[in-house]
């Protein structure tokens, strides 16, 4: 997903979205420890995903706290 998308989501979306990838990451690291996954560079990918999203959660908390005071 491109940054520019994650930033128009909403923070629930955001969140939902983190929880399915991280899920997919677990799937990905289990079936490559058997050695049955055809697609290596999927791992790399969520996680590069998963990055972009907590990074934009942050930013927002940041931004909230800021305006806050």
């Amino acid at each position: 997903m491109k940054a520019r998308e994650l930033k128009e989501m909403g923070t629930e979306q955001l969140q939902e979205t983190l929880s399915k990838l991280n899920l997919d990451l677990f799937n990905y690291r289990l079936t490559a420890k058997t050695g049955s996954l055809d697609n290596p560079s999927a791992i790399r990918a969520t996680r590069k995903s998963i990055a972009r999203i907590k990074t934009i959660l942050t930013e927002r908390a940041k931004a909230r706290l800021a305006g806050a005071q």
